[in-house]
């Protein structure tokens, strides 16, 4: 076996290893025999609440389990492979095998990050708000794109989308939008796209065709479950009800029911207009100033330097993250990691996860690698 195929094999096996133990799959074996059994009971549902957070418990770890196995079955069969291909002196079977072991090394080195999503919140789904700064339709088509890149992200995962709230654009787009993300780690992946997006193009809006910068911010806060408690005086809380402005159809109604609420002492506003009726809005419209508030509150502890980014958050220069450049030349590069690309057409597709990765890595070990490529 040549030594740079050993070398990459003996990187698998020491990342397998820490998987092992990060899971301990003796006790996640017999949690998972545990949650399989309540998942027979039909009492289990009279308590949906509770009967979600176990089904989705139980589905993450068989995930876990069945990657974890399929991974040690995959190397085992590849190195079966090259002794064999070593053995009848076939080149090109050695060859297979050793693309199939980098790939390998890739899927190790993302379950090894998804790993580290062990934060109070990182595993439940997760609110994103998306508000186009100034600019007009230029702007508001800039944050119109966003929104699109988070949802097919969210899709290739296999997440589900909800629309709460979108407000359209002048012309063109969105001012602002909300939608909730469900999935398990969905707020753990997403939390590190709070920020503001820079885009520079040759604007379609202009007759002259001049190349325009536009911002856009992106907010992403968990939906937070019972286990974690956070109260609000209701006095604190103002309560205003409108017609709905968002695009209709199937993301949103357009009767009098939408329900904004503004947390009067910290200046958080949230706005639902995902049902027709006024009082399940209202219900929703609590659980994303809950999920507000305590990400407000975990930011604190965490003692983040910025302030909780909503809609008065400074959308322009010297506060953006990322920025996506489509003329002269294309490159998308995050400003924090300094990971960057030149497929900007598969980034606004939904290939987030080179950038997500890198922003965990970097929290997680410090530093961070310098193209999409480090972290394949």
């Amino acid at each position: 076996m040549r030594a740079e195929t050993q070398n990459l094999v003996d990187e698998i096996k020491q990342s397998v290893g820490l998987l092992r133990r990060h899971l301990d799959v003796d006790a996640a074996t017999r949690r998972l025999a545990e949650l399989n059994k309540a998942a027979e009971d039909p009492n289990l549902w009279n308590d949906p609440i509770k009967a979600q957070k176990a089904m989705r418990e139980r589905d993450a770890l068989e995930d876990q389990l069945k990657a974890l196995a399929r991974i040690e079955q995959d190397l085992e069969d590849n190195l079966m492979l090259i002794e064999l291909g070593e053995t009848e002196g076939d080149a090109a079977t050695i060859a297979d095998a050793e693309v199939a072991l980098k790939g390998l090394k890739g899927e190790v080195a993302r379950r090894e990050l998804e790993a580290l999503l062990s934060g109070e919140a990182d595993a439940n789904d997760c609110y994103l708000e998306v508000h186009a700064g100034a600019g007009g339709t230029e702007s508001n088509d800039w944050a119109g794109m966003l929104l699109r890149m988070y949802v097919r992200w969210a899709e290739k995962k296999g997440y589900k989308v909800d629309w709460l709230e979108e407000s359209e654009g002048e012309g063109a787009g969105i001012k602002s939008a909300t939608v909730q993300i469900k999935g398990h780690n969905a707020y753990g992946w997403l939390k590190s796209e709070n920020g503001v997006h820079r885009l520079v193009r040759i604007s379609p809006f202009d007759a002259n065709a001049r190349r325009h910068t536009s911002f856009a911010s992106v907010v992403v806060y968990p939906v937070v479950d019972d286990n974690i408690k956070i109260e609000i005086n209701e006095k604190d809380v103002r309560t205003d009800v409108m017609r709905s402005g968002g695009a209709g159809g199937q993301h949103v109604n357009k009767t009098e029911s939408a329900v904004r609420l503004t947390h009067e002492p910290s200046g958080i506003v949230v706005k639902c207009q995902q049902d027709r009726s006024q009082h399940r809005n209202r219900a929703m419209a609590w659980d994303m100033l809950r999920a507000k508030l305590f990400e407000r509150e975990v930011k604190k502890r965490e003692a983040v330097a910025e302030a909780e980014q909503d809609a008065k958050t400074d959308i322009g220069w010297g506060h953006q993250i990322r920025s996506y450049v489509l003329q002269p030349y294309q490159m998308v590069k995050d400003l924090r990691t300094g990971v960057s690309t030149s497929d900007s057409s598969g980034v606004l597709d939904g290939d987030l996860d080179p950038f997500m990765q890198a922003a965990l890595a970097q929290k997680a070990f410090g530093g961070g690698p310098e193209s999409v490529e480090d972290v394949e």
